[in-house]
C-alpha cells in the first residue's frame, strides 16, 4: 500500500510535555512528522495541535489508536478529507533588484500575499493559502533568488454542516 498524506487535528490539554509526548509517539514508531502546529484554543486550557504526516491506512489506524490513548488528547480527528478548510502561512525573503521589484510585486499581490517589509535587495512578505498555492508561488518566486523561508505547516477546521432548512 502507498503512503498518502494525512492531516491530524487533536484537541489535547494545554499542559507541559503533551506535544512531546505525542511527537516522541511518532518517532517511537518511525512515523515522520512533516509539519507541526499547535496553539492554545478560545479555551486557555485545551491546545489545538494540527501534524501533517504519510502513513499507508494501517499505519495511519496504528498511529491513531495509539495517540487516542495518550492521557491528554481529548478529541483526535483526520482532517485530510474535503470538509475541513486547511491554510498555511509563508513568510518569503525574495532577493530584488531596482529592475525585479515590479515583477515580484506583481507575483506576490496576484496570490493575494502582502508586502511586510522592502528594503534595497530584499523583500519579505506572507502569503496564506493552501499547501498547493504556496508550493506554487514559491515556484514562480525561485529565479528571483528565495533568500529565507518560514512556513507555518497545515492549520485546518472542519466546516460545520449547514443547517436541515425545513
Amino acid at each position: 500500500m502507498k503512503p498518502n498524506k494525512h492531516i491530524l487535528t487533536m484537541l489535547v490539554e494545554n499542559e507541559p510535555g503533551v506535544t512531546a509526548r505525542i511527537t516522541g509517539l511518532f518517532a517511537g514508531r518511525g512515523y515522520n512528522i512533516e509539519t507541526i502546529c499547535g496553539a492554545p484554543t478560545a479555551n486557555p486550557k485545551m491546545s489545538r495541535i494540527t501534524i501533517t504526516t504519510t502513513a499507508n491506512p494501517l499505519q495511519l489506524a496504528n498511529c491513531m489508536k495509539q495517540i487516542r490513548r495518550l492521557v491528554n488528547v481529548i478529541k483526535l480527528r483526520d482532517m485530510t478529507g474535503e470538509a475541513a478548510v486547511k491554510r498555511e502561512m509563508a513568510l518569503v525573503c525574495v532577493t530584488i533588484t531596482p529592475e525585479t521589484r515590479d515583477a515580484v510585486t506583481r507575483i506576490v499581490t496576484d496570490c493575494q500575499g502582502r508586502i511586510m517589509d522592502a528594503g534595497a535587495h530584499n523583500c519579505i512578505f506572507e502569503v496564506t493559502g493552501n499547501e498547493e498555492t504556496i508550493d506554487v508561488l514559491l515556484e514562480k518566486l525561485a529565479p528571483f533568488g528565495i533568500k529565507k523561508l518560514a512556513r507555518s505547516g497545515v492549520l485546518a477546521l472542519y466546516k460545520d454542516p449547514d443547517p436541515d432548512p425545513k
